[in-house]
């Protein structure tokens, strides 16, 4: 199975690049295919011709996409259509990653693929406006949202631990409500579904619900660090541009009843990450 990589530089990328070694796959950036360049999505896709393609590559700066409208529309909304475009063009199989902010967050229970979408922020409408384009464009495809993503590279879980080495007192967020999310399991449950022909959408996050005021207590606890205090925050005092939803944890219903979920428990996947940062 040949599989193309949109946004290998990412942390899902990275992990799909690890997992991929001996067999055939291409990683691509924005630099070896802009996305945003019909022509030249399709001469990559079409070039290399995979099997599938799993596509990563995101306008992800949530604050930012508040200013920067078009940006994102043109990256996860267009983007995303001239890459379901080459697929079906190559008859290849595509995986389009999207997100929990493609809810608002006001249910009150975890949310499964067949929930009402409501995004509020730019961010959130411009990954759903990836979603609805993808489905227009092209059947053989896997929507695969999840949440609160970390692994190889910049993200909350190496910022907490930095910090905490730094600060002796740090003010959490404490009224969001989700699913820390393992790279690594996500990638097991992608290179699982693309396997198969249960096409659709799925939600793959890691199961349980914290806070990130929680997330960030137990990332101090499985890291040794006792010394650091982390208070509370509200999100409405911290003030960011864009607005977050503030209960979105994910249920993974479809993953469930195709393939089964593979999805660890969050503090199981984060304990067993840390494990891995102390060891290399």
């Amino acid at each position: 199975m040949k599989i193309l990589i949109t946004g290998a530089n990412g942390q899902l990328g990275r992990e799909l690049v690890k997992r991929l070694q001996g067999t055939e796959f291409l990683a691509t950036d924005s630099a070896k295919m802009d996305i945003t360049n019909q022509k030249d999505t399709l001469a990559v896709i079409n070039a290399y011709h995979p099997d599938v393609v799993i596509h990563g590559a995101a306008y992800t700066k949530v604050d930012a996409a508040e200013q920067n409208h078009e940006t994102a529309y043109k990256v996860n909304a267009i983007g995303t259509q001239n890459v379901a475009a080459a697929c079906l063009k190559c008859n290849a199989k595509m995986v389009y990653i999207s997100t929990d902010y493609v809810f608002d967050g006001t249910l009150g229970r975890a949310y499964h693929e067949f929930d009402q979408t409501n995004p509020k922020s730019i961010y959130g409408k411009t990954k759903l406006a990836g979603e609805v384009l993808a489905k227009h464009i092209i059947n053989k495809l896997f929507i695969m949202r999840t949440s609160w993503l970390y692994g190889d590279g910049n993200n909350f879980v190496r910022t907490m631990i930095k910090l905490g080495q730094e600060r002796a007192e740090l003010s959490i967020v404490n009224d969001q409500y989700g699913c820390p999310t393992s790279t690594k399991d996500l990638a097991t449950s992608i290179l699982t579904l693309i396997k198969t022909e249960h096409y659709g959408t799925y939600h793959a996050a890691n199961t349980g619900v914290t806070t990130w005021h929680d997330f960030a207590k137990k990332i101090f606890e499985l890291s040794g660090n006792d010394k650091v205090i982390v208070l509370p925050q509200t999100t409405e005092g911290l003030g960011r541009p864009a607005p977050r939803p503030l209960y979105s944890p994910l249920h993974n219903m479809m993953l469930e009843i195709t393939i089964g979920n593979s999805m660890r428990s969050w503090d199981k996947a984060l304990e067993d990450y840390i494990l891995d940062m102390q060891t290399i």
